[in-house]
C-alpha cells in the first residue's frame, strides 16, 4: 500500500513538473507575441538614457527586450548603434547589424508620470498643416477662426468665450460641418503624419514609458497599431470646443504669454491608454 502511494505521489509531481513546464513556454510564446507591458528594474528618465541603453544592449536587459519586441535575433545581432535625430518624429533611431544587412528602427517615445495625463504628439502652424494635408479654403478659413489667427466673429454680443479666438462650438454650423466632414475623409492620413510621419525619420514603433516610482513600466508598440488604436472612434466636436479624432484631441496651443506661437495647433493622447489596448 505505501508502494503505491509512492508511485502514486510520484506519478503526480511528474505531471505537475510537465504541465509547469508547457505553461512556462506558453507564458514565453505568449510574451513574444503579446507585448503588453513590463518593468524595468531602476527605470529610466529621460530618451538620453533610452538612447544609452541600446547602445549598452549586451548587457541591459531592458534593451535586450525591445529588440526582441521589434522582432530582432538576439543571437545574430552583430552592433546597435543608437541615436536621437534632431526634430523628427522618431526621438530614437536605432540601428541594427547583422550579418546579412543593417536595419534602422525610428521609435517615437512618450515618457509619462501620471495615468491621466495628455502627451503632445504634433504641433505645428496651421498653414504646414494645410499644406500637407490639402485643407480646403473653408476649413482653412475655420481653424483659423479657433486658432486665432483671424478675428473673432461676433453673431451675439458678449456671446464668446474670448476676445482673441472662437472654439469650434461657436463656429457656424455650415463650418463645424466642413471640419467634421474634412477630417473624417481624412482621418487614416492624419492619424499616420501625427503618429508616424514619413520619410527617412518615420517612427515604426512607439513606446511608453510611465514611471510613478522607482521603477518603470513600459510598452512597445509597432506604430501602425498604435494609429490603429488612437483612430478608433467618432471625429466630433467636444463640449469644451475643441475636436476629437477618436482618442486623439486637437486644440490651439495657447499659453506661451500671449506669443503667437500660442495661435499654433496641438495634438495630444492620453499615452497610458496604451498599456490596456488590445
Amino acid at each position: 500500500m505505501i508502494e503505491r502511494k509512492r508511485i502514486g505521489l510520484l506519478a503526480l509531481a511528474v505531471m505537475l513538473l510537465l504541465a509547469g513546464s508547457v505553461f512556462g513556454q506558453a507564458t514565453e510564446q505568449g510574451g513574444a507575441a503579446e507585448l503588453g507591458s513590463r518593468t524595468a528594474k531602476g527605470g529610466f528618465r529621460n530618451e538620453d538614457e533610452i538612447r544609452d541603453k541600446f547602445n549598452g544592449w549586451k548587457t541591459d536587459e531592458d534593451a535586450k527586450k525591445w529588440l526582441a519586441a521589434m522582432n530582432h535575433d538576439l543571437g545574430v545581432i552583430q552592433e546597435v548603434i543608437a541615436a536621437k535625430p534632431h526634430g523628427e518624429k522618431a526621438d530614437v533611431e536605432v540601428r541594427v547589424r547583422t550579418k546579412a544587412g543593417e536595419k534602422v528602427e525610428g521609435i517615437s517615445i512618450k515618457l509619462v508620470s501620471n495615468p491621466n495625463g495628455f502627451n503632445q504628439i504634433d504641433k505645428r502652424w496651421l498653414a504646414t498643416y494645410a499644406k500637407i494635408w490639402k485643407m480646403p479654403a473653408d476649413v482653412v478659413a475655420a481653424l483659423k477662426l479657433f486658432v486665432g489667427e483671424a478675428p473673432p466673429i461676433r453673431t451675439q454680443a458678449g456671446s464668446l468665450r474670448s476676445d482673441n479666438r472662437m472654439y469650434l462650438n461657436e463656429l457656424s454650423p455650415e463650418a463645424r460641418k466642413a471640419i467634421v466632414d474634412f477630417f473624417t475623409a481624412n482621418r487614416d492620413e492624419i492619424v499616420s503624419d501625427l503618429f508616424k510621419g514619413d520619410g527617412a525619420h518615420s517612427a515604426a514603433w512607439f513606446m511608453v514609458a510611465y514611471k510613478p516610482a522607482v521603477n518603470t513600466r513600459w510598452t512597445l508598440r509597432n506604430t501602425d497599431d498604435v494609429i490603429k488604436f488612437y483612430g478608433e472612434g467618432k471625429v466630433e466636436i467636444t463640449r469644451t470646443g475643441n475636436l476629437k479624432i477618436g482618442r486623439i484631441t486637437m486644440q490651439r496651443k495657447g499659453g506661451d504669454g500671449g506669443r503667437d506661437t500660442a495661435k499654433m495647433l496641438q495634438f495630444k493622447i492620453n499615452p497610458a491608454l496604451l498599456f490596456d489596448a488590445k
